[in-house]
Formats: C-alpha cells, sequence, structure tokens
C-alpha cells in the first residue's frame, strides 16, 4: 500500500478536493480567520490561497507524507508565514490556548481517533476561540444512511481511512457548546446523498471573576 498510499491516492485527493464547486464553501469559512491560526489535516494545502491577511502566523499539520510533499509546493507560493509539521491531529504538541482559530477541511471523516483529535482542538484553541469546518458525513436520509453504513470498511480501506458514516455535527457538538451549523447537499453528488456540513464552533469563554 506505500505507493498507493503515498503517491498515487495523494494525487488522486488533490484532484477531487479542487473541485471548482467547493472553492465558495472554503472561501466563506475561511473569511474572517485572523491571528494565530491551526489547520489541522492540511492536505494538499488546497485551502492556502483563501485565507486572508489577517491571519498573522499559519500552522499546518498533517500526517500523509504524500500530501505533504504536494501542500510544499502550495506553502512555498503562499505569502502567508506557516509553520508546517507531519503528524497526526490526535495528539498535538502545541500548548494550551495557543490559537485564535483552528480550521479543518474533509478532515474529521479519516481521523481515526476522531473524538481524541477534537479535545485536541478545543484544548489549544483560546477561550472564545472558533473551530471552522467543512466537513462531509452522514446522510440524513435512511437509506443512504444504510449503503453509508455499508462501503464505509471499503472507503476506509481506499481513502486513507474516510469514514462515510460519521455524524459531523454530534461529534462537534460533544467537544464544543456553542455550535453554528449548516447541511447542504452535494448537487454534484445528489446520487449518492452525500452531506457537507459547515460551521463554527466556539470555545467558551473564561467567566469574568
Amino acid at each position: 500500500m506505500g505507493f498507493y498510499s503515498n503517491v498515487l491516492l495523494p494525487w488522486l485527493m488533490d484532484r477531487s478536493m479542487a473541485d471548482p464547486a467547493l472553492v465558495p464553501h472554503r472561501r466563506e469559512i475561511l473569511a474572517n480567520v485572523s491571528g494565530n491560526v491551526l489547520e489541522v489535516g492540511v492536505g494538499s494545502g488546497i485551502n492556502l490561497p483563501y485565507y486572508p491577511e489577517a491571519v498573522t502566523q499559519l500552522t499546518t499539520v498533517d500526517i500523509n507524507p504524500g500530501l505533504n510533499a504536494i501542500a510544499q509546493r502550495r506553502i512555498t507560493a503562499s505569502p502567508l508565514t506557516v509553520n508546517n509539521q507531519v503528524l497526526n491531529g490526535e495528539s498535538l504538541p502545541m500548548a494550551t490556548a495557543s490559537f485564535d482559530y483552528v480550521v479543518s477541511t474533509y478532515t474529521l471523516c479519516s481521523i481515526a481517533q476522531v473524538h481524541e483529535a477534537l479535545s485536541e482542538i478545543a484544548r489549544v484553541l483560546k477561550p472564545g476561540g472558533q473551530f471552522v469546518f467543512l466537513e462531509h458525513g452522514l446522510s440524513d436520509r435512511p437509506n443512504i444512511q444504510r449503503w453509508q453504513h455499508r462501503l464505509t470498511p471499503l472507503n476506509k480501506l481506499l481513502a486513507d481511512g474516510c469514514h462515510q458514516n460519521r455524524n459531523i455535527q454530534q461529534l462537534i457538538e460533544a467537544h464544543f457548546e456553542q455550535v453554528t451549523l449548516e447541511r447542504f447537499a452535494d448537487e454534484s453528488m445528489r446520487f449518492m446523498g452525500q452531506i457537507y456540513y459547515k460551521g463554527i464552533a466556539t470555545k467558551t469563554p473564561v467567566a469574568p471573576d
């Protein structure tokens, strides 16, 4: 699986994630991001051109070295100051309350210990900081859900651990009290019942004394 997971799959993922139909959603979730930012699961770096100038420092992490090699080209071309690290999101080495924003796009589907990753995201956010996300997951249609459950074991093997059947809303709400979320269908994949989750989760601010 070395050549597939480190060379062929990263190329395929880069092509699919570069779909122009997804660009407006990427722009939307990143429009108000500022300050010190962490992107978990940077993949091939497709989000980099859409970060605003208000971002003063961007730290990116991803566990796949093949995707990281593609991301390096976009990092080099980016005007942002980027600290890129090859590691997973389940045990982040960053200090608690380090970031103003954490970003995740099409990442929560493939992290093996997703609750650990979300706990880490909440930990490294400053009080009042925001987790902005664009993810895909469990359909709201029972007949589609059944197929998502059946196909997920195969999809995990072929798509670097990607789960089609994760309820992203429930996962995020288990770690954040304040969540604003929109669910919408992917028109290009309507036959599969693909559902996207887009929104913002805010870490509870520290109460004044």
